[in-house]
C-alpha cells in the first residue's frame, strides 16, 4: 500500500516508459518473458457469451495486465477444426468440411475483433504446420516405444462404407432406455456410452443398421509412462498453482493408473496417420488438437521454438 501511494504522489511521469515489443513479438533476454493461450474454440458454432467469459476474456484481461507491466507478451489463440463434430456440422449444412471450417473461422474472428479482445496471432488448426509439428510429436513417440497397437469393436455401415464414428450412431441408452442416444453419451441420464453398447443402433448418415467389426487402432501407451509422470507431478504441485480439483483428479486417475488412450480414428477429416497400415485413418481430435496451440504460434513466426523449448526464458 505505500509503494502504491508513493507512485501515486509522484505521478504518470515517473511511470516506466511502456515496451514495445519487436513484430513478431519473440523471447528476449532478460525480461520477462509471457506466452498465453485461450482453450481454442471449436470451429463448428457461433461463439455466446459463455464462450467469451469462460477462456477468452479471462486470458484477454491477463494478457492486458502483463503489457501494462511492461513485460513481454504474446498471446494467441485460434479455432479448433478437426474432428466428429465438424464432419456432422458438414453434413447438416451440406458443406465440406473445409467450407464448413473456412465459413465459421471467419464468423469467430470476426466476433473477437468486436469484443476487442487482443490477441496477438488468431489462427487454426487445419494448417501445415500442425500436420508437420503432430506427425512429428507421433513418430517421435513411434521411435520411443511409447505407442502400441490393439484391436477395437466398431461399428461399421456398409451402405455407407464406413466405420462410424460416436457421433455418427444413434440408438437406444443400454442404461435408461432413451431412444435417441448419442453413440459417445446419453443426453437423458448422462452417461458416457460406447457405441457398440446401444441397443437398436443407426447410423446417422443414412439410417441404416451398422454392424459390430473389428478394426486395428494406434494407443498412446501410458501406463509405460507413469513411473516418470509421478515424481514430475510432485514437483509441479510442490512449485506450481494448481487448483484443489486438478490436484484431486489427477491424483484420481494415478490412483487408478492409468489405461492406454487411443489416439487415432476411422475418420477422413484430420491429421493423418504417418505409419503404413494406418494411412486410412487420422488423429483422434484429442491428441491432435492441443498441438494446435504449438502450430498456431508457428504460424504467427517461424522462430516458435523460441516460446514453446526455451524455459531459459
Amino acid at each position: 500500500i505505500a509503494a502504491a501511494a508513493d507512485a501515486w504522489a509522484r505521478g504518470a511521469a515517473a511511470l516506466p516508459k511502456p515496451w514495445r515489443p519487436q513484430k513478431p513479438v519473440l523471447p528476449v533476454e532478460g525480461m520477462r518473458n509471457v506466452l498465453i493461450t485461450s482453450a481454442l474454440p471449436y470451429v463448428n458454432n457461433v461463439p455466446h457469451l459463455g464462450n467469451i467469459i469462460g477462456c477468452v476474456l479471462s486470458a484477454d484481461t491477463f494478457a492486458r495486465y502483463c503489457r501494462l507491466r511492461n513485460w513481454n507478451t504474446l498471446y494467441v489463440c485460434g479455432t479448433d477444426e478437426y474432428g466428429t463434430a465438424t464432419e456432422t456440422k458438414a453434413v447438416e449444412e451440406g458443406l465440406t468440411p473445409q467450407e464448413i471450417c473456412d465459413k465459421y473461422n471467419a464468423i469467430h474472428a470476426d466476433i473477437y475483433r468486436w469484443f476487442d479482445i487482443s490477441f496477438d496471432y488468431f489462427g487454426r488448426t487445419t494448417t501445415p504446420h500442425q500436420t508437420t509439428i503432430a506427425q512429428d510429436i507421433f513418430q517421435r513417440l513411434l521411435a520411443r516405444g511409447f505407442l502400441l497397437q490393439d484391436t477395437v469393436e466398431q461399428l461399421r455401415c456398409e451402405d455407407c462404407q464406413q466405420f462410424l464414428a460416436d457421433r455418427f450412431v444413434e440408438g437406444t441408452c443400454p442404461f435408461c432406455g432413451y431412444e435417441e442416444a448419442r453413440g459417445d453419451q446419453c443426453d437423458k441420464c448422462g452417461k458416457l456410452i460406447n457405441a457398440v453398447e446401444l441397443k437398436n443402433p443407426q447410423c446417422k448418415l443414412c439410417r441404416g443398421v451398422p454392424v459390430v467389426k473389428p478394426t486395428r487402432h494406434l494407443f498412446l501407451d501410458l501406463p509405460k509412462l507413469e513411473e516418470r509422470l509421478e515424481p514430475w507431478l510432485e514437483q509441479s504441485w510442490a512449485t506450481g498453482d494448481w487448483t484443489a480439483n486438478a490436484r484431486y483428479i489427477t491424483r484420481s486417475w494415478l490412483r487408478d493408473g492409468l489405461k492406454p488412450r487411443c489416439i487415432t480414428r476411422d475418420l477422413k477429416w484430420g491429421t493423418p496417420v504417418p505409419l503404413d497400415g494406418f494411412r486410412d485413418k487420422v488423429f483422434y481430435v484429442w491428441f491432435d488438437a492441443p498441438i494446435g496451440y504449438l502450430s498456431i504460434t508457428a504460424n504467427y513466426t517461424e522462430q516458435w521454438e523460441r516460446w514453446w523449448k526455451n524455459p531459459q526464458q
